[in-house]
């Protein structure tokens, strides 16, 4: 009977609860719990079952650069990274206010891992998370609109409720790339949460978006009470080598 049982839940996907009910078999604890123990304990069991595989999920879907960590994040090194601040972000407030948030900072200096971090951080709290390099997210929408499949792509960037755009202002937008920020940007405006990293300082990303008109826009939408991290100091990657299997955000 406990086997038909078994399968039937297996049947019904209630994976979390067929784990449970078989330790308790192996175990001989069944005749120990009472029904209502029993079952919450199952139930118990099934709800972290779902939670540990919808996180995975968003995890996998977000992409993200790094294996990522906010418990990993490193501050001792001198960069003018307020601890407190990062750790008020972890908790993810900004996500449900729709705020942004902008990291700056030199090459090196950690500012895709702490996104990576902050990113992974808001998948277990059970936010949709999508991460994108900056020129492979322009490449692949240009692509999309010669393919037909651009409004798919854009509607899917409309749904995260946090956007990562990692080095964002390496090279100049041209026409087409600033159109399709602003569309972007246009859709997530008051909705969702979009993070940039940037070597470029953000007093600078008006020539590097271009066009004023254009550039206004979409600035005045980017920036407006957003949360901003301007990191400071030498890059990280000179400081220190570490083994891969030893890796930490010096490396990132």
């Amino acid at each position: 009977m406990n086997e038909q049982m078994m399968g039937k839940m297996k049947s019904m996907k209630l994976h979390g609860m067929v784990r449970a009910f078989r330790t308790s078999l192996e175990a001989g604890n069944e005749n120990k719990w009472t029904a209502d123990e029993l079952l919450s304990m199952m139930i118990d069991s099934e709800w972290d079952d779902r939670s540990n595989r919808k996180l995975n999920r968003n995890v996998r879907n977000a992409r993200f650069r790094y294996k990522a960590a906010v418990e990993q994040i490193n501050f001792d090194t001198p960069r003018e990274l307020d601890k407190n601040r990062i750790l008020r972000l972890a908790d993810c407030d900004f996500v449900d206010k729709k705020e942004n948030v902008l990291i700056t900072g030199s090459t090196g200096i950690g500012k895709s891992y702490i996104a990576s971090a902050l990113g992974h951080q808001a998948c277990s709290l059970g936010y949709k998370v999508q991460y994108e390099h900056t020129s492979k997210l322009f490449a692949r929408l240009k692509m999309g609109k010669a393919d037909g499949t651009y409004l798919k792509e854009i509607t899917r960037i409309e749904r995260q409720d946090l956007l990562i755009v990692d080095d964002f202002g390496i090279q100049p937008l041209d026409q087409l790339s600033r159109t399709i920020l602003m569309e972007i940007i246009e859709d997530r405006h008051g909705k969702h949460s979009t993070m940039f990293t940037s070597q470029v300082p953000v007093n600078q990303w008006h020539e590097v978006i271009g066009e004023q008109t254009i550039a206004d826009a979409i600035l005045d939408r980017i920036i407006h009470d957003a949360h901003r991290l301007e990191l400071k100091g030498e890059s990280m990657r000179k400081k220190r080598s570490i083994l891969p299997e030893e890796m930490t955000e010096n490396e990132n």
